[in-house]
């Protein structure tokens, strides 16, 4: 419990502690294995001294076959401990990884519309699975790298040093050069590697983009120049790739180079030492050993300098995820507040210093529908998401006598009820669709919103999957079972867009009739361009070149000659018959 209280998740020193059980097993495991390494030199070397005491005479196979036995049982123990190390390694691994995504997902689901539409979904997919993946992959290099590289090669370098110590720190001068070179190459990896990420992003947007658009580019014929653009961003992809690559996969190899140069001291003064002429005085055992643990200790060091550019290249994605890896707000019960009345006074907004509307004025009461409508593009849907407030508004929007911008997010969502144009199904049942988690009944709302009969006339009923984004279903369909997603959760304040824009006149008949009746007790802001309804409402908005007028159908059927335009023009009604 402690370690969760002060868990930072901008630390990543933070989950390493977080992870402590299973890093436990990782370090007791490791220094067995890593430890148990050593006898595999000091047993090769035993081996080449028995071989060469039984062609001499002064062995026998019997005490060759106790020292491969021994070897044997040795190993196993070894490798055993290896697997355990490798084992909880791998947990580790996989719950940092759960861990790191949950807290990124959690923080995704909370920004605003806008940051996420700015951000990009291909680069939002490239940080939440490619970067959280290389930062865990790092991580876990490091955590396996400081036990089969860290405690071996320090045992290596003892056992050379007891040896002989001159012919060890001789032969070890050309070791940290391979290091010293891989923290030159730190500032290129790590180059190449934000590049290869940027570009990954850009083929994700990209991919995504051909696969929502496919059909309306191949009606339209712009496949080719979709696809121009699209090889375009493959192929900066495949260049930042192969760059990313080459400093990743080539690097190393000069690395064991670099450290193997230290064999030409050990094959020439080590030589002297067999012959009695050098600085110890050795047998073949010995020779053997000191060669067989050198080699190792040169190959574990290769690895070190392996594990700085993996260490860099997780560098790059802990810097881009790094400022969405905040603790996630801890989400209190909706307490979803009685009804009251909905207060506008000269409520304006504008996109920086271009403005969209302003000087509305209306007070609305629990049991009124308000409709919303103006020309294309007069600001209708930017006047619905005012009270979701993704950005500040001018003037004043109170619920009873609280400013909604005062609200924290968690009493927006339980007061604002909110269904946008887009319909935003997810690839699941119609049930989980409409509930959402909750655990009511779902047939109320899809008969709400006349879609009961079509959903039990599906072979699974509720339970049929709609398929990514409700493809399996027709756009009227996928607007009805949004609309009953809506009503399944109520609030005192909903905000409808355009939620009849795909339905026949008979279908918006027979929901308006049930919106009506379910809005009873609430504040209903329904955005449309359809006007069939606007006489049955309490009051209407109508928006045109950033100006609003409120009043009832009638008020607004003789003042303004747009509105009574747009209407007559749908019912085909004169404005004496509007009532």
């Amino acid at each position: 419990m402690k370690t969760e209280q002060t868990f930072r998740p901008d630390r990543v020193i933070s989950y390493f502690r977080a992870e402590w059980l299973p890093l436990a097993f990782v370090t007791l495991s490791g220094l067995v294995y890593n430890i148990g390494l050593l006898a595999t030199p000091w047993f090769e070397g035993r081996l080449a001294q028995c071989l060469a005491d039984i062609l001499g005479g002064s062995e026998t196979a019997a005490q060759m076959a106790m020292l491969v036995l021994a070897y044997i049982l040795v190993t196993l123990l070894v490798q055993t401990a290896r697997f355990v190390k490798r084992f909880y390694v791998r947990r580790f691994a996989n719950n940092i990884n759960r861990r790191m995504k949950g807290i990124l997902y959690a923080n995704l689901v909370r920004q605003s519309r806008s940051a996420l539409e700015k951000e990009g979904a291909g680069e939002l997919m490239t940080k939440a699975i490619s970067d959280v993946d290389d930062c865990v992959e790092g991580m876990r290099k490091f955590t396996t790298e400081v036990f089969d590289t860290g405690v071996a090669l320090a045992g290596y370098a003892v056992m050379l040093l007891v040896y002989d110590w001159r012919l060890a720190l001789l032969s070890l001068i050309f070791t940290p050069v391979s290091y010293v070179c891989a923290a030159w190459m730190k500032k290129p990896v790590q180059r190449a590697g934000a590049a290869y990420k940027k570009a990954a992003g850009a083929l994700s947007t990209a991919t995504l983009d051909r696969a929502q658009n496919a059909v309306t580019y191949r009606i339209y014929g712009c496949e080719n120049a979709r696809e121009e653009k699209y090889e375009s961003a493959l192929d900066r992809y495949e260049k930042t790739a192969v760059r990313s690559n080459v400093w990743q996969s080539a690097l190393p190899p000069l690395y064991l180079a670099a450290s193997e140069a230290g064999v030409l001291f050990i094959l020439w003064f080590g030589a002297k030492n067999v012959l009695g002429t050098g600085w110890s005085a050795w047998d073949i055992a010995a020779f053997t050993t000191f060669l067989s643990c050198f080699t190792k200790l040169v190959v574990k060091s290769s690895k070190v300098a392996k594990l700085f550019n993996s260490v860099q290249k997780a560098e790059v994605s802990w810097k881009r995820i790094k400022p969405l890896m905040k603790q996630p707000e801890q989400l209190e019960a909706l307490n979803v507040p009685a009804a009251e009345a909905v207060t506008l006074k000269n409520l304006s907004f504008a996109y920086g210093d271009e403005p969209v509307f302003a000087g509305l004025n209306l007070t609305a009461h629990p049991g009124d529908i308000i409709g919303v409508t103006g020309p294309v593009a007069c600001g209708k849907s930017t006047f619905g998401r005012v009270f979701l407030c993704e950005a500040p508004y001018g003037g004043s929007a109170c619920f009873g006598k609280t400013e909604f911008s005062s609200l924290t997010p968690r009493q927006i969502a339980a007061t604002v009820g909110y269904l946008g144009h887009d319909p935003e199904l997810s690839a699941d049942t119609i049930q989980n669709n409409a509930l959402c988690g909750s655990t009511e009944d779902a047939m109320p709302c899809l008969t709400a919103s006349a879609l009961r009969e079509e959903v039990l006339r599906m072979e699974n009923g509720l339970d049929t999957v709609i398929g990514s984004s409700g493809t399996r279903l027709s756009g009227g369909q996928a607007q009805r079972l949004a609309l009953a997603r809506t009503l399944a959760h109520p609030r005192p304040v909903l905000i409808l867009d355009d939620p009849f824009s795909a339905l026949d006149c008979s279908t918006e008949d027979t929901i308006f009739a049930n919106l009506q009746e379910y809005a009873k007790d609430k504040v209903v802001f329904l955005i449309s361009h359809r006007l069939y309804h606007f006489p049955q409402m309490q009051q209407v908005i109508f928006m045109e070149n950033g100006r609003t007028a409120v009043g009832t159908h009638e008020e607004l059927m003789a003042s303004e000659p747009v509105y009574r335009q747009l209407y007559e023009s749908q019912t085909g009604r004169k404005g004496g018959d509007a009532a």
